[in-house]
């Protein structure tokens, strides 16, 4: 009964070149009879509509293909399979939206929002905002046709890297400097009491500091290639691939793990502590609805509308973000007491807009390729 619901492989026909031949072998004007199906039934089911677009174990609720504009924007008070996986980004999106601007503007701080001990922080809230900006696009847009819904999956992919970046400056600017593991006059004594090594600490802490952007910003860069990449169909496990590829700058939060385990970080600085650790129980739950497609895999059809696992990836990605703006937030105040050097403009905003100069590069590649898929 149940076609193949996983990716498609190299030369896979398609249901509706199937839909196509049935039409025109029982119509004599098969284009008028599609037409006509297509403006009376505007929620379809698998096998009515394009292999590009069916997603794994999801039997019901597609939108019509292509839909206009105007209709994609009604789509999101419809029961369509897309429907919560706009919402459940959209109010993040907003939440996030009320957070920064209390930040920035209501704060009651001295510092005003264009001082360049900021910059880090905008850089981190343009990624916040952008990721699920892109995200509630590209789920409403992604069947206007099939090389726009490349497109905006291609800019979803690239808002993760950039906010992973973003990310990565403000850790560095906020949260690294507070840290004992990054602090020379600490950790040479502590090497040399633990372990019996006569090691000065300070040129590692100085290279790992000096190298910690430009590495993350390259794997930015290689995870985006990775992830459009994934959307051709020489990948056959693309959620899995995603996952990976995402937890990579990830590892740019190694430092704080890892002064967690040699001091005493639950003491130090609570918050930091308790919200890393729960964000990335979030990330961990994340994961796992993404690459197992559970639940709709055990019951295929019944969690078309509410409840399968991107919608409960979404949440679970939310949740993580919302821990993180805690203890980036927490980083700021404890950056504002005693601020060092101001962070540049070159070093802060200067990167993000390289970042998306290349991010813009890498998508232009990839849409001039013919290879299309419907893997999100």
């Amino acid at each position: 009964m149940l076609r193949r619901l996983q990716p498609r492989s190299a030369g896979t026909k398609g249901p509706g070149a199937t839909t196509e031949a049935t039409l025109e072998a029982s119509s004599p004007h098969p284009s008028a009879s599609v037409d006509s199906q297509a403006s009376t039934k505007p929620l379809l089911r698998w096998d009515e509509v394009p292999d590009d677009f069916v997603e794994c174990f999801i039997l019901s609720g597609y939108r019509r293909l292509p839909c206009t504009v105007q209709e994609c924007l009604a789509s999101v008070l419809k029961p369509t399979n897309e429907t919560l996986n706009f919402w459940t980004h959209f109010i993040p999106l907003l939440l996030f939206l009320s957070k920064f601007c209390r930040l920035f503007f209501l704060s009651g701080r001295d510092v005003p929002f264009h001082h360049p001990w900021l910059l880090p922080l905008w850089c981190y809230a343009s990624g916040v905002l952008l990721t699920f900006a892109m995200s509630c696009t590209a789920h409403v847009f992604s069947c206007l046709s099939l090389r726009l819904r490349a497109a905006f999956f291609y800019l979803d992919y690239a808002s993760i890297s950039y906010y992973g970046f973003g990310s990565t400056v403000a850790y560095y600017y906020y949260l690294l400097p507070g840290l004992s593991l990054l602090d020379a006059r600490v950790m040479t004594p502590y090497v040399q009491q633990r372990l019996g090594w006569h090691v000065d600490c300070t040129l590692l802490i100085a290279a790992y500091r000096a190298l910690v952007l430009p590495v993350a910003f390259v794997l930015a860069v290689a995870c985006t290639v990775a992830c459009c990449k994934s959307r051709t169909d020489w990948c056959s496990y693309p959620f899995a691939l995603r996952t990976f590829v995402f937890v990579m700058p990830l590892s740019m939060a190694c430092p704080i793990m890892l002064e967690s385990w040699l001091f005493d970080l639950r003491g130090e600085n609570p918050t930091l502590f308790v919200h890393f650790y729960r964000r990335y129980f979030w990330l961990v739950v994340a994961a796992f609805f993404n690459v197992s497609k559970i639940p709709e895999r055990i019951q295929p059809g019944l969690f078309d509308i509410i409840g399968h696992s991107h919608q409960l990836f979404h949440i679970f990605t939310f949740l993580s973000i919302y821990d993180q703006v805690y203890y980036v937030e927490e980083g700021l105040r404890q950056f504002l007491k005693e601020p060092p050097a101001a962070p540049t403009f070159s070093g802060t905003v200067g990167y993000m807009l390289l970042l998306v100069i290349c991010l813009g590069l890498v998508i232009k590649k990839f849409l001039n390729s013919s290879e299309f898929s419907s893997k999100k």
